[in-house]
């Protein structure tokens, strides 16, 4: 275990601002061949995100909600395949710090350790002595290419027939990838299949999905860190906002870098920024990208506020952190969809980077945990007065 000098906000923010060219560089490789480039992998690494959220005793930052979403825009705003890897792999990397302390000790001692994971429990786990026995699959596995463990969800039969999930962390040497990720969007990140037949879990890499959704952590040296005092739920919905920001602004960025040489087709106008439509999309563009930003850092302060109190969560507050994730994708893919259609017919070629972030972006939003409509609907039910309908909260 080491300890290494902490950098501060403004320090990771510019690392991985300084990224955003490389990121660039490496998007359309990432697309075609459906997986990050092992180049963006390295410069990940020495920029420190993968130590982003992890405690300082392994030599990480131990970085707050607002840094990892600052962080996220960044790389989203460069490849939204990398930043949503990247955001992936924080949930359940942070799952990680709620197991025993000598499970972290193993996990951590990988440097700049690489955990994916999955909430859809997809298999079986079968009691052993000392441990269990996994087999079933997990799709949309991201990042799962580039990493070093699974965070897998089961289900265990329990006497009397009761099925409980558990969460079971098993190196990615013990699974098996299935190259199925043949997608619309998000191909860069790899988001693959894996499989268990008879792999065995030693007990302390176990634990009860209902820890993880009651915040019942079964580390020792951890009880202090504010990360690991937030529901999981809104954990997820801070990890992800940032990319979605960043990605909505990757795509302002392409439009900007077009525009000077673009006229409109079957038009007098030899230049697009002369049009009265553009200046109207441009500004209409720029308000939504600006609500969604709001909103993603709404929920990043309020997310770091209630874990510095350490202070219980409400039902309002958990239904608040998920509505503003929905609105976070509302409006950044309302914004998109506006710089893509005023892109024009050129705009469909594999070469021009829009197209890739309106793929990127309406893939993110498919995403249960991201569809704002569902979102909406969990905020209006507790609002009303009833049950979430969800045991994602």
């Amino acid at each position: 275990m080491t300890t290494i000098q902490r950098l501060s906000h403004a320090e990771i923010v510019e690392r991985a601002a300084g990224l955003v060219p490389l990121l660039r560089k490496h998007a359309g490789w990432a697309d075609e061949n459906r997986r990050l480039h092992d180049e963006v992998i390295e410069a990940l690494a020495d920029a420190g995100v993968f130590r982003l959220r992890v405690p300082a005793r392994y030599g990480g930052f131990e970085a707050g909600t607002r840094t990892a979403v600052d962080v996220a825009v960044e790389l989203g705003r460069g490849d939204g395949a990398v930043g949503w890897t990247t955001s992936v792999w924080q949930i359940p990397g942070w799952m990680v710090g709620l197991f025993p302390d000598e499970v972290q000790d193993e996990v951590y001692a990988t440097p700049d350790v690489r955990v994916c994971g999955t909430l859809s429990p997809s298999a079986m786990a079968t009691p052993r002595p000392g441990g269990y026995t996994l087999t079933g699959r997990w799709g949309f596995m991201s990042g799962a290419l580039h990493s070093h463990w699974q965070v897998a969800i089961a289900l265990v039969e329990r006497p009397g027939g009761e099925m409980e999930p558990v969460l079971a962390l098993v190196p990615m040497a013990d699974l098996e990838i299935v190259d199925d990720w043949h997608t619309t969007g998000l191909r860069g990140s790899g988001s693959v299949t894996t499989v268990a037949e008879d792999v065995f879990v030693p007990e302390a890499r176990v634990l009860p999905m209902m820890a993880l959704m009651t915040q019942q952590s079964a580390s020792v040296r951890n009880a202090d860190i504010a990360m690991y005092k937030v529901p999981v739920a809104a954990v997820a919905s801070a990890c992800s906002v940032g990319n979605v920001v960043g990605m909505a602004r990757g795509a302002w960025d392409c439009f900007f870098e077009r525009l000077p040489d673009r006229k409109i087709t079957y038009t007098g106008y030899a230049s697009q920024r002369e049009a009265a439509i553009t200046h109207l999309q441009v500004a209409e563009a720029r308000v939504t990208i600006d609500e969604a930003e709001f909103h993603a850092r709404r929920i990043a302060d309020f997310v770091d506020a209630k874990a510095a109190e350490a202070a219980p969560w409400t039902d309002q507050e958990r239904a608040e952190a998920r509505l503003a994730m929905g609105a976070t994708c509302k409006r950044a893919l309302e914004a998109v969809d506006v710089l893509y259609g005023a892109s024009g017919g050129s705009s469909i070629f594999a070469d021009v980077a829009i197209q890739r972030s309106w793929r990127d972006l309406h893939a993110l939003t498919q995403h249960a945990l991201n569809t704002p409509h569902i979102l909406y609907e969990i905020y209006g039910r507790v609002e009303c007065g009833l049950e979430p309908n969800t045991q994602f909260f």
